[in-house]
């Protein structure tokens, strides 16, 4: 019970951090502030945290099935690559790239604004709605739009993004409840803070901090992961 209860924690513990030091600044939390500025903050954050958990947990289920399909040994070998692959790689992104918060900034808004002057544009031409798109007719009576956009674009974000690796690489070398909880709970806390204010709260920060922070930390993990062996 000691050893499934201390699994659990360092699972829990690695991936709450991890999720804390990647997700501040990114994308997807811009994603949740700029339409938090624009619409209902609960339905933002319903559906900014809903793609997130499941995306945790598709990536959890993903890392958990890798042993079995592949030796456990290279799945552990695996995830502490790149536990300092990504390490080495934001603190290279701190060095050389001063701006990167303001650029992830400037693209959010880019996004959003050239999708609400498509939507404006064809609002305008009577071209959206039921008629247009019957087959989503259904479910926009059922959810309301500003929770699907939010979504949506929070899970393609997210797709491919470094935390859903690194939280693939946790779970084949930790606990996987604990993985997926505890990156679900970074993921609540991070897009809680950019719909509460993370347009302002982004101002405020030193994105290369935070970069310096997070990579130090990943590679911790990869040392930790190196230095207590393959798991039994």
């Amino acid at each position: 019970m000691g050893a499934l209860g201390s699994g659990f924690m360092e699972g829990f513990l690695k991936s709450w951090g991890v999720i804390l030091a990647s997700e501040i600044g990114d994308k997807t939390f811009f994603i949740a502030a700029i339409m938090a500025m624009r619409h209902s903050r609960k339905l933002v954050f319903a559906g900014a945290i809903g793609a997130l958990a499941a995306m945790t947990v598709l990536s959890a289920a993903l890392g958990w099935a890798a042993p079995n399909l592949i030796s456990k040994k290279w799945t552990h070998y695996g995830a502490t690559l790149l536990f300092f692959f990504f390490g080495a790689r934001m603190i290279y992104e701190a060095i050389t790239d001063a701006h990167a918060n303001d650029n992830e900034l400037e693209e959010v808004e880019r996004e959003l604004g050239d999708k609400s002057t498509k939507s404006g544009r064809e609002g305008s031409d009577g071209k959206v709605g039921a008629a247009h798109h019957p087959a989503l007719s259904p479910l926009r009576r059922l959810v309301s739009p500003v929770l699907l956009e939010s979504f949506t674009l929070t899970f393609l974000a997210e797709w491919g993004d470094r935390s859903q690796i690194a939280t693939i690489g946790l779970a084949a070398a930790a606990d996987v409840f604990g993985v997926t909880l505890g990156g679900i709970l970074g993921h609540a806390m991070c897009t809680g803070a950019a719909v509460l204010g993370g347009k302002h709260l982004a101002e405020h920060i030193h994105e290369r901090m935070v970069a310096y922070f997070g990579g130090a930390l990943f590679l911790i993990f990869g040392a930790h992961s190196l230095w207590s062996g393959v798991p039994e």
